[in-house]
């Protein structure tokens, strides 16, 4: 199985830049999981944003988000990475 590529929307790859740096490893690393099909060790799938959209959770320095759709056999897509606040 070849590894999916990555489409970041908007901002979302600035926006992951943006993390801390091990805030940021850790997206990475799930990221990688996903692009490899595996499924990331803390997610919730989100069925109001769209059909196979998910919310990886990321607790390092704080509470982080990146929002990702990977039902496309081609290719992962970060639609959205922040910093969770409340």
């Amino acid at each position: 199985m070849l590894m999916k590529p990555l489409r970041f929307i908007g901002s979302s790859l600035d926006d992951l830049r943006n993390f801390p740096d091990e805030a940021r490893r850790a997206a990475g690393f799930e990221l990688r999981a996903i692009q490899n099909g595996l499924k990331p060790s803390d997610w919730r799938p989100m069925p109001a944003v769209g059909h196979g959209v998910r919310e990886i959770h990321i607790r390092v320095l704080g509470e982080w988000r990146v929002i990702y759709a990977a039902t496309c056999r081609e290719v992962v897509f970060v639609l959205h990475s922040f910093q969770k606040k409340t």
